[in-house]
């Protein structure tokens, strides 16, 4: 190499290497949203809005962009702060102000999706549906995915007007109207932080629900009566809400099932602000602890304000799992209903079999042979192991031999051009509706009888019919606990039993969009008017809706009244007598599976006792959780509180006591109990326990002479010997009237 191009090389070298230095220092910081918690005490007097006080703050971090296009929205009653786009270098900024308090990136959630007026007993006739007029005057706020006003479950028929006291509106887009009417009175849209994080795909910016799950919610809730609701024909019948008598509105966070804080904080921001009655979340986020949970700090604002917060609990199903479980929300895990859906197989010798189906379609297969094979029982109806001349247009019995899932039998069959399947499973499966020809699945037990028929009958098998789209009522055993609801200790407060309790929430029927994709049929998407979903998602909304009955009836109740009265009323054994069990497992549950248990709308319309708490008492929670001031001012949204009292117990309707090696082996606990049944009670005092625990409480007598008149008793548990993991018991008060006041009582041992 010669000198002079040893120099351009070098020359070279350095040019590259400067520019690449240039690259890196000029490029942009990457802007990501944040919530920003600021002391409003400092808010100078010039600025007559918060709005315009945020704007002025984050024009002072960046002065070529406008404060207004880096803020998303300005809060006011569920924290002070804003939410805003910022980059690292001005967050840095933004925490040396004097007004700061705590500031965290946005994180991202989801939606917990995936005939029960009747089976929580509401009836016309009597309780609490006639006493509260079906929640008549009560507004329902759903924080969700949006809502389809044209559906017939949110008619106005019969619906009283609008309560004067609502502040709220009905948000339109120019390219898609959006009418509201005496049941649906409000509607609006909160998306920016969803938008800015492209986790949208929402066609336009109206309220209206382009994924179901917001539709379906909302008329669970309190949809109007509409008759000959079903899916396919499936629980054909009147589709009614729970509190079909309330006020629905819509603040739709999300359109492509994600969610972003800085809108569900908007949302419940503005739901307060509109006067909503009871808030309904079907959504959730990462385990946090409460101060820097949005969900959590929002619903303490609200439950000052008077406002019921009910949330899903979540769909992970494992131990350790619940969500949205600060005491002052009740929190909802999901049940079964006593429904099922089947289908028949009558075969040529008149045996009659019944069993699983959800063919969307009612077709009929009459006189046609049975085809069970040559008795190759590891590749029944396994991928290519049927062929075309042998089974086309019969009806094919499959093996469940352990090889193939029932989903690739069928698929086999439909290969093949077979004309119907009976499929053989022991456990309750889902997504049934997506087999592709009609099928039917039978448990072991039926397909041995039809296994033996078909070998006798050799040629001769055949099936004389088989019919579809046939409800069944009165399944056992139910409730189960839904084998996706999620269970406790709870990861963020273990000393709290969550969920409260559980609700309906597998295969519930209500309404979606008609755009909506129901299910696939060969080649084609199917739309209905009513679909089935299930999720934690679909049992919040139901207690949302008895929440509004009781509120009908009860309006002077506080939102921990309320979830007192729901929990200490609740019943924990199904329609065969005996303990809750797991949906999958058939194994007992425990009050970590199911709270207090299943819910019991009449009988909360009447508890006895309650156990209430004043917003004192959600304070002092929070100071025994050892909370540094910063963290206090974030989740208080105040610059001064005082603790009255030491320690995290709190007047709830339950109790847990955690032990472990070196830990004392008692845990003590006060509660106050409030009268709100007859003026002269007297409530005895029994307990249930389990191997190694003991429960004592004083007094045992309770005597009450007035309403709304205060007991205080204390509790001890105790456990001897060698104790399990989990063990629990009850406190149960039971006065002359047979009000039974019961709370589960939870013991951890580690």
């Amino acid at each position: 190499m010669s000198v002079c191009n040893y120099y351009i090389s070098i020359l070279t070298f350095l040019l590259a290497l400067l520019f690449g230095i240039n690259n890196v220092l000029s490029k942009p910081e990457e802007y990501k949203t944040y919530i920003v918690h600021l002391d409003h005490s400092q808010k100078p007097s010039s600025f007559l809005t918060h709005e315009t006080w945020h704007q002025t703050i984050l024009k002072s971090l960046s002065k070529p962009v406008h404060g207004k296009e880096m803020l998303l929205y300005s809060y006011y009653h569920v924290m002070n702060g804003f939410s805003a786009r910022l980059t690292p270098a001005q967050v840095s900024k933004l925490k040396k102000s004097p007004a700061h308090i705590a500031i965290h990136e946005e994180k991202i959630g989801k939606l917990f999706t995936t005939h029960s007026p009747q089976f929580m007993g509401l009836r016309h006739s009597s309780g609490l549906w006639n006493v509260s007029s079906y929640g008549e005057g009560v507004i329902i706020g759903m924080i969700d995915s949006g809502v389809w006003p044209e559906s017939e479950s949110f008619n106005e028929k019969g619906m009283p007007p609008i309560p004067t006291r609502w502040k709220g509106k009905c948000q339109n887009s120019t390219t898609n109207p959006f009418p509201c009417n005496r049941k649906l009175i409000g509607a609006q849209v909160f998306i920016k932080g969803i938008q800015a994080a492209d986790e949208s795909d929402s066609p336009d910016d109206s309220p209206r629900d382009f994924l179901g799950h917001g539709t379906h919610t909302s008329s669970t809730a309190a949809g109007n009566h509409v008759p000959g609701a079903s899916q396919f024909g499936y629980a054909n019948g009147v589709a009614r809400g729970i509190a079909p008598g309330a006020h629905v509105a819509m603040y739709k966070v999300s359109s492509g099932g994600f969610i972003a804080e800085s809108d569900v904080l908007a949302a419940m921001d503005q739901a307060i602000a509109d006067g909503v009655d009871i808030m309904s979340l079907s959504l959730g986020f990462d385990h946090v602890p409460y101060f820097q949970d949005v969900i959590a700090t929002a619903s303490l604002s609200a439950i000052e304000k008077e406002i019921f917060v009910v949330c899903s609990a979540g769909n992970d199903g494992a131990p350790n799992t619940t969500f949205n479980s600060a005491p002052w929300i009740t929190t909802v895990g999901a049940g079964t209903l006593d429904r099922s859906f089947i289908a028949t197989v009558t075969l040529g010798n008149d045996l009659t079999l019944e069993g699983q189906s959800k063919f969307p379609d009612r077709v009929l297969v009459v006189d046609t042979l049975l085809y069970y094979g040559k008795g190759d029982f590891e590749k029944s109806c396994s991928d290519g192991a049927l062929n075309v001349s042998e089974v086309f247009g019969k009806v094919v019995m499959c093996d469940n031999n352990g090889s193939s899932t029932i989903f690739e039998q069928v698929r086999e069959l439909a290969r093949v051009e077979a004309l119907a399947g009976i499929l053989i499973a022991d456990e309750t499966l889902y997504n049934i509706d997506e087999l592709e020809i009609p099928s039917l699945i039978l448990p072991s037990s039926s397909g041995a009888l039809i296994r033996k028929y078909a070998i006798e009958a050799a040629d001769d098998a055949s099936v004389k019919i088989m019919r579809f789209v046939l409800t069944s009522f009165g399944t056992k055993p139910a409730p189960q606990v839904a084998f996706f609801s999620s269970r406790g200790p709870d990861p963020v407060n273990p000393n709290i039993l969550k969920p409260d309790i559980i609700a309906p929430g597998v295969e519930v029927l209500a309404a979606i969009p008609p755009i909506v994709s129901v299910e696939q049929f060969g080649n084609y998407d199917l739309g209905s008017d009513y679909a089935f979903l299930s999720g934690t998602s679909m049992s919040a909304p139901h207690v949302a809706g008895v929440a509004a009955l009781l509120k009908a009836v009860h309006p002077e109740w506080s939102p921990a009244a309320i979830r007192s009265a729901l929990m200490t009323t609740a019943y924990t054994v199904d329609n065969n007598g005996t303990t809750l069990t797991n949906q999958f497992t058939s194994l007992s549950g425990t009050p970590l599976d199911y709270g207090a248990g299943h819910i019991n709308p009449n009988k909360a319309m009447d508890p006895g006792l309650i156990y209430d708490i004043d917003w004192q008492g959600y304070v002092d929670f929070l100071c025994g959780l050892g909370y540094n001031d910063t963290e206090m001012k974030a989740i208080l949204r105040q610059s001064k509180w005082s603790c009255s009292q030491e320690g995290t117990d709190i007047n709830y309707p339950s109790f847990v006591a955690m032990f472990s090696a070196d830990s004392p082996n008692v845990k003590n606990f006060t509660r106050v109990l409030t009268n709100v049944g007859d003026d002269q009670s007297v409530y005895q005092l029994i307990t249930e326990t389990s191997q190694g625990m003991t429960i004592k409480v004083e007094p045992t007598t309770l005597t009450f002479t007035s309403k709304y008149q205060k007991q205080k008793f204390a509790a001890s548990v105790q456990m001897n010997g060698k104790a399990p993991p989990v063990a629990y018991g009850y406190v149960n008060w039971i006065d002359q009237n047979n009000h039974i006041v019961a709370s589960p009582v939870v013991v951890l041992n580690s």
